[in-house]
């Protein structure tokens, strides 16, 4: 699994969030946990395999705002574990 984040210019509120993250899903359909944040001014989410930046970029800029950068990572799962009391 990949963990994606990219930095976006011009959202401005929770709506400008929803908008980029129907765009993702339609462009990644294998994201999870998609999220947005005006006020980081990035973009979050979780997949299967590297998204295409290319094809990510140019979907997000059809909706008027701007990618500045897209970085992937490796994600695992996190566990609690076994609780002892």
């Amino acid at each position: 699994m990949v963990k994606t984040t990219l930095e976006i210019e011009g959202m401005m509120c929770g709506m400008c969030e929803s908008h980029i993250n129907d765009v993702i899903r339609k462009v990644v359909p294998d994201a999870k946990k998609v999220k947005s944040s005006h006020s980081k001014g990035e973009s979050v989410f979780i997949s299967d395999k590297e998204p295409g930046e290319e094809k990510i970029m140019a979907a997000i800029a059809e909706t008027g705002y701007v990618v500045h950068s897209v970085h992937t990572e490796p994600y695992t799962k996190k566990f609690l574990g076994f609780l002892s009391f």
